[in-house]
């Protein structure tokens, strides 16, 4: 339902249909300054009732065709001067036309119509009025002079109105680009958040419960209480897996009530590195330096990048392997490296895992903290994976 008020309506109206509102404004002139002087006051009326239409009707085209109308009513002022007839009534059309001239007509335009306006004022009152009279006549060039800036002044003032609504809505236009853009934007990393955490938490809980359950079905030949234990690790694997999937989708739901546990950080990574050794895989954590306030989006990234990493290092590495975690903490970051001793060029096929979800995540993870990351073989065999990230508030 439109809430506006009558007024608001009504101009609505009238800026949508401009054609339609000058043919009123020509029909109420005309009707005031032709027909009705007609019956009374020209002294030859067909030809000035004929000469005031001529003035009149091109104002109907003041806005759509300016130039075109000012001609044929410069024309039939022309006229009038040669005709005899009295001073008609309809002559205000030229003030119209000025000022129609400066507010939508090109510039010079505006400019020819003010010189014509002025021409005009001296040649009506050379041929109307005080013709022998100096004083006179200077009074009347001035009086009409006054009258034809005024409508020039008002058409430029216009026309300033006029450039000012269309820069409002070429802005308007421009921002609601950039807002639908900012939209698009927003959603695109949000998918690819989603996305980076959906692959670390699937895809190392998956290769813990992989390789609990093949640890598992051998010892369980000869050792029930070892399969047992693998069992139970699955299980725990498999539940914390369940929450994390839990408090990651959480964020998709729009006013949910409930509460998710915290996300994981630097602080948590001993228990991810315990994790991967009760998974088979001999794996060394080293901590050198200080360790220092950070904040959580960084913090994040560390943990994702360690278990990203060791993930990789189940995966791929092969039999036997060895890992090594280090975080050095330094005065303004956390330099991160994890190491292997494993298959090394071979293991490149990491990056191709998931369509390189893994190695992207993990790098996209890092520039969105304003650090790096590069991973690669090692030199004697092996991967590694080297990261820094500042201490300082991601941006």
């Amino acid at each position: 339902m439109d809430e506006r008020l009558p007024l608001e309506q009504l101009a609505a109206t009238l800026r949508a249909r401009p054609f339609a509102v000058d043919v009123v404004i020509a029909a109420a002139v005309g009707l005031f300054a032709v027909v009705v002087p007609a019956q009374t006051y020209y002294l030859s009326e067909t030809v000035s009732f004929l000469i005031g239409v001529a003035l009149v009707a091109p104002l109907a085209w003041r806005r759509r065709a300016p130039v075109p109308a000012a001609a044929v009513v410069t024309a039939a002022g022309l006229f009038e001067l040669v005709a005899g007839t009295d001073f008609l009534a309809a002559n205000v059309a030229a003030l119209v036309m000025v000022h129609a001239l400066a507010a939508y007509g090109p510039p010079w335009a505006g400019r020819a119509g003010l010189a014509l306006g002025l021409v005009g004022a001296v040649l009506a009152s050379l041929r109307w009025w005080s013709a022998g009279d100096g004083v006179a006549l200077l009074v009347t060039v001035g009086s009409i002079s006054v009258s034809v800036v005024a409508a020039w002044a008002l058409g430029r003032l216009r026309r300033s109105r006029l450039g000012e609504l269309v820069g409002l809505a070429e802005r308007a236009r421009l921002l609601e680009i950039e807002r639908d853009q900012e939209m698009r934007l927003a959603a695109t990393a949000e998918r690819a958040r989603i996305a980076r955490e959906m692959h670390d938490v699937v895809a190392h809980s998956l290769s813990v419960v992989i390789a609990q359950a093949d640890g598992g079905r051998y010892a369980g030949r000869s050792d029930p209480e070892a399969a047992t234990g693998a069992l139970e690790a699955i299980a725990a694997t498999g539940r914390q897996a369940l929450a994390d999937m839990r408090a990651l989708l959480g964020v998709l739901r729009d006013g949910s009530p409930e509460q998710y546990a915290p996300q994981p950080d630097v602080v948590a990574v001993p228990a991810l590195i315990e994790d991967v050794r009760g998974s088979g895989l001999d794996v060394d954590l080293l901590v050198e330096g200080e360790p220092r306030p950070m904040a959580a989006g960084p913090q994040l990234a560390v943990y994702r990048i360690v278990q990203e990493s060791l993930t990789n290092v189940l995966k791929h590495a092969g039999p036997s392997t060895r890992a090594w975690v280090r975080l050095h903490w330094r005065d303004d970051a956390l330099e991160l490296s994890v190491l292997d001793d494993g298959r090394g060029a071979a293991a490149a096929v990491a990056a191709d895992d998931g369509h390189g979800q893994g190695l992207r995540g993990m790098q996209e993870r890092a520039q969105l903290h304003r650090g790096r990351l590069e991973a690669g073989p090692r030199t004697g065999g092996g991967w590694r994976v080297h990261a820094v990230l500042p201490l300082g508030r991601g941006r």
